[in-house]
């Protein structure tokens, strides 16, 4: 039973991909923190491309890609002091040792069993946040030990990358997908190879759209008029 007000530990969940559709893959084993994070960053990145117009003093700047969101967790604390209970069986057992409790976050995290030979994909589940992504960087700083030299806590910082679904990204891509005919306004500075590239991420289609839209010099393109840009294989 959980009680109102409990308090809700980050988990991370590894995930399964069919027909598309992303799902937690309650078959494998999941990591849940003793110690919550000391917080978390959530990064989105745009990135542009600026055309220099001769005779203008500055550059025209134009939306190019979205990149994949970012989530770097901070200050994840592992502990086998005993000092800290994750639940109240484990006041009967001893503490698991930060050996296994790495062992236990890198299979979910890092290490991929199967064909693939590339990082799992996961969940990240904590609060309002929910995430799906892949492990880019995971580090541990070892800060307490025993006198033999065993590890007693361990702080780790983990960098996640967005995963998203076949599903989602063509939803998210339906208005500017290339299989649907755009009409485009030439602006200053517009190439003809640069707004192909926008369109198809693929510049070397000018000739194919010089030649739909019946154009002598692709070179020489007056702003204010419009081009098509049609499905292109």
């Amino acid at each position: 039973m959980i009680l109102s007000g409990a308090k809700a530990l980050l988990t991370i969940s590894p995930c399964s991909v069919n027909n598309g559709k992303i799902s937690v893959d309650s078959s494998r084993k999941k990591f849940e923190a003793m110690i919550n994070p000391a917080g978390y960053e959530h990064t989105f990145k745009l990135s542009y491309s600026k055309n220099r117009v001769l005779g203008q003093p500055g550059t025209e700047t134009k939306y190019d890609a979205s990149h994949p969101e970012k989530i770097v967790l901070k200050e994840l604390i592992l502990d086998a002091t005993g000092a800290v209970v994750a639940n109240l069986s484990s006041t009967l057992s001893d503490p698991v040792p930060v050996k296994e409790q790495i062992d236990l976050l890198k299979e979910v995290v890092y290490t991929y069993i199967g064909t693939k030979h590339e990082a799992p994909i996961v969940q990240l589940k904590w609060g309002e946040l929910l995430f799906y992504g892949r492990i880019e960087s995971l580090k541990f700083d070892y800060t307490l030990f025993k006198p033999s030299g065993v590890p007693l806590r361990a702080k780790v910082t983990l960098t996640f990358i967005e995963y998203q679904s076949s599903e989602e990204i063509s939803k998210e891509a339906a208005t500017e997908s290339p299989d649907l005919t755009h009409l485009i306004e030439v602006k200053a500075g517009d190439t003809l190879p640069l707004l192909c590239y926008q369109i198809y991420r693929d510049c070397t289609y000018y000739i194919e759209v010089a030649k739909i839209n019946n154009l002598t010099n692709f070179r020489d393109l007056k702003p204010g008029i419009k081009l098509q840009f049609p499905p292109l294989s």
